[in-house]
């Protein structure tokens, strides 16, 4: 008879030491935190808190791994096909990483299995397909000469990722990285740190050498730290708040001048016009504030419409926020689950009290936290906010959570500046029948993705990230691998 979710859950170790130079290794100190599941409250595990003299040895690994060449200088297609066999063990232990993801984080398992497990098998195979297709180049040189333009790995990269999609944004830091020949050395969020941690012994199992992945778990005021101070780290990959992303590029300023990437926060609107499908776009718009628990960077979090189909699109939307009430994330069939944290449902309701306070109107959702019926865990019912002013903090600081905002105006010029008003410029959803619309918006939108009648789509081949507060860093397709390498030129003289 096949396990219940619950059942298996049972049955997980929670082995927590960082993983350097292909072992667990105790760290070099005797702090730990607890683990904490925002399913129902429980202890999952005593998590090793990770200190510099930990981030030391795992660089120190990575160095060495990296001079000597093995995975360095390997034949790309060699590095592609470890990383092939690195997603196929994703595939094949998906129900593992699934389970563990969602007691750490809160999200339905069914979620972590279907949809965040399956894309980083697809992304690691992606960049493992792509690695002897990445062309050199030789440029037309004089007759007595060859010119040549390499890209070599740059070295030691540090990478630093969120909980949200905490595999997922693993993968697209360690395609990349790893397949241009660099050794990583990872620091995930505390709240995920063991899906994190097990993936690196997957990595070991597909045959990627001791050292070039390296996985230290701890807080982010001391491994973070450590890490973008690090003489020895050549670049930092960054997914996060635009705060500790601008502290990373302080910390590169003031040691070694390494390569930042950050990849940052976004308030990105879906702005609906007249003519659009008013029912699919209130739908999706708010589909696309509320999944993940509304724990996304890209989370469409402002749904600006027109004022003749505002109606509308709200009911769509409230029927939507009705049909992602949130229950237990291990019941396998949730339509959302709960947020990482205490703290962060206070945070989200914080916002919601304040926005109501400040004029706007609660059309769906509630100022308090939602009981599932256990009385226990983090659970914050999908909110919809209309009446809501383009000025107010809620339409202007990034949420992290169930919450739709609704703005009315009255045309095309309006919606676009409404929706370019905020620091960020993540993505943005346009939704029009008028396809020459949908160019002419599309092209105002400040954002780094545009969705055109849709929201949250694309595939591996499409680059990810921002302009303004959403940072300057791109994961996901060829472009991303530019991050990992450094370009060299070689002239030789060929003589007469």
């Amino acid at each position: 008879m096949a396990l219940t979710w619950q059942q298996e859950a049972a049955r997980l170790s929670w082995t927590t030491e960082p993983l350097v130079d292909g072992v667990r290794r105790p760290s070099s100190a005797a702090g730990r935190f607890d683990l904490v599941s925002p399913r129902d409250g429980a202890v999952l595990a005593s998590v090793a808190d990770g200190t510099a003299a930990d981030v030391d040895a795992a660089v120190r690994s990575a160095r060495a791994v990296f001079e000597r060449g093995e995975w360095s200088r390997a034949a790309a297609i060699e590095r592609g096909r470890a990383l092939m066999r690195f997603g196929d063990l994703v595939e094949a232990n998906a129900r593992e990483l699934a389970l563990r993801i969602s007691l750490e984080m809160g999200k339905p398992v069914q979620d972590a299995l279907a949809v965040e497990l399956r894309a980083v098998a697809q992304c690691l195979r992606w960049y493992g397909q792509l690695a002897d297709k990445l062309p050199d180049e030789s440029p037309q040189a004089t007759p007595d000469a060859l010119a040549l333009v390499t890209r070599e790995p740059a070295g030691v990269v540090g990478a630093v990722v969120p909980w949200n999609f905490p595999l997922t944004m693993t993968a697209w830091k360690l395609g990349p990285a790893l397949v241009a020949g660099n050794s990583v050395v990872l620091k995930p969020a505390e709240q995920t740190s063991v899906s994190a941690l097990r993936l690196g012994e997957l990595a070991l199992e597909a045959g990627i050498p001791a050292g070039v992945l390296n996985v230290v778990p701890g807080r982010g005021d001391t491994v973070g730290e450590a890490l973008g101070r690090h003489p020895d780290v050549d670049v930092l990959t960054f997914t996060g708040s635009v705060g500790v992303g601008r502290r990373f590029l302080a910390y590169s300023a003031e040691s070694n001048g390494k390569r930042v990437w950050p990849e940052l926060g976004g308030k990105s609107a879906s702005v609906v016009l007249s003519d659009a499908d008013v029912e699919a776009a209130g739908r999706t718009s708010a589909w696309g504030a509320f999944y993940n628990q509304g724990q996304m960077c890209s989370a469409s979090s402002r749904m600006i419409v027109m004022r003749d189909v505002h109606d509308r699109a709200v009911e769509a939307a409230v029927a939507q926020a009705a049909a992602m009430a949130p229950s237990d994330p291990l019941s396998g069939a949730a339509a959302s689950g709960a947020v990482v944290s205490e703290r962060q449902l206070e945070r989200i309701l914080g916002f919601v009290e304040r926005a109501v306070a400040d004029g706007a109107t609660l059309a769906a959702g509630s100022v308090t936290r939602h009981d599932i019926g256990t009385g226990r865990g983090s659970y914050v019912a999908p909110v919809v906010l209309t009446d809501v002013r383009p000025d107010m903090e809620i339409a202007q600081v990034e949420v992290f959570g169930p919450v739709l905002s609704v703005i009315a105006v009255d045309d095309v010029d309006e919606a676009v500046a409404v929706a370019n008003g905020t620091p960020f410029g993540l993505g943005a959803g346009l939704w029009t029948t008028d396809l020459s619309a949908a160019h002419r918006v599309s092209r105002r939108l400040r954002a780094g993705t545009v969705w055109v009648n849709c929201y949250e789509e694309g595939d591996m081949s499409m680059p990810f990230g921002g302009v303004g507060d959403s940072g300057f860093g791109r994961d996901k397709g060829a472009h991303a691998v530019d991050k990992y390498t450094d370009v060299k030129s070689t002239w030789i003289e060929l003589g007469a």
